[in-house]
């Protein structure tokens, strides 16, 4: 398989010195096209620092990141601003819907960043959200949709341009078992279509339903099975 995401011997240190706090403490870490995996650990273990790390939001202290075979971390600004548009599709806890926007408005936005042209993004936003089931709420708001049928939203969003990697970060956290059930299903869904597919969670259920498990504590990978 080839690799999507190769990491080398990545730190990332606050307050260095005398009472530094090493978030990240040496990860070495290859994801290949069309994996799934889930990155677990309790608050503090730096799985958000790393997830920070693979969505281009932040840039480490130390080490080297190639995704999509460009390394990142020598990058402007505006340089990450254009690979998290171009190469990463994000689901978060909290949906980060616009409430004034409807379903297939909120999903083409991050088209419309990218330049696409209306009756492109139209159609794309459109077979997004039909592919998650919501052929039938595209002109719903926010506040008019369930947790689980934002959560969707979201998902369509992530998808639409289809992003070399889809990261997810704790994207069951505010459903119920139902609506949790039916996003897990979504995801494993669009991994069985070849996406590449990293999820983040403390939830040990939640990552046991992913083939790949990377579990981390204080700052080190110490289990990736």
């Amino acid at each position: 398989m080839e690799p999507l995401i190769i990491i080398k011997d990545m730190y990332k240190i606050y307050n260095p010195g005398e009472n530094e706090v090493r978030a990240l403490d040496g990860i070495n870490l290859t994801i290949n096209k069309g994996e799934y995996v889930a990155i677990i650990g309790q608050s503090g273990s730096g799985k958000s620092t790393l997830m920070n790390m693979l969505g281009c939001l932040d840039i480490p202290t130390g080490g080297t990141y190639y995704l999509n075979g460009q390394k990142t971390e020598c990058l402007s600004d505006n340089e990450l601003s254009d690979i998290r548009n171009r190469e990463i599709g994000f689901i978060f806890q909290g949906f980060n819907l616009i409430p004034g926007l409807n379903a297939l408005e909120n999903v083409e936005l991050p088209l419309l960043y990218r330049g696409v042209e209306k009756e492109e993004r139209r159609r794309l936003a459109r077979e997004a959200l039909s592919k998650v089931g919501l052929a039938q709420r595209m002109d719903h708001k926010p506040s008019q949709l369930s947790g689980g049928q934002q959560q969707r939203v979201a998902i369509a969003r992530a998808i639409a341009q289809a992003p070399p990697v889809i990261l997810a970060d704790e994207p069951t956290g505010n459903l119920d078992s139902g609506s949790t059930t039916e996003i897990m299903g979504i995801l494993k869904n669009l991994y069985e279509e070849g996406h590449t597919l990293i999820m983040i969670t403390h939830d040990d259920e939640i990552a046991s339903q992913a083939p790949r498990v990377v579990r981390m504590r204080d700052g080190k990978i110490i289990e990736d099975k």
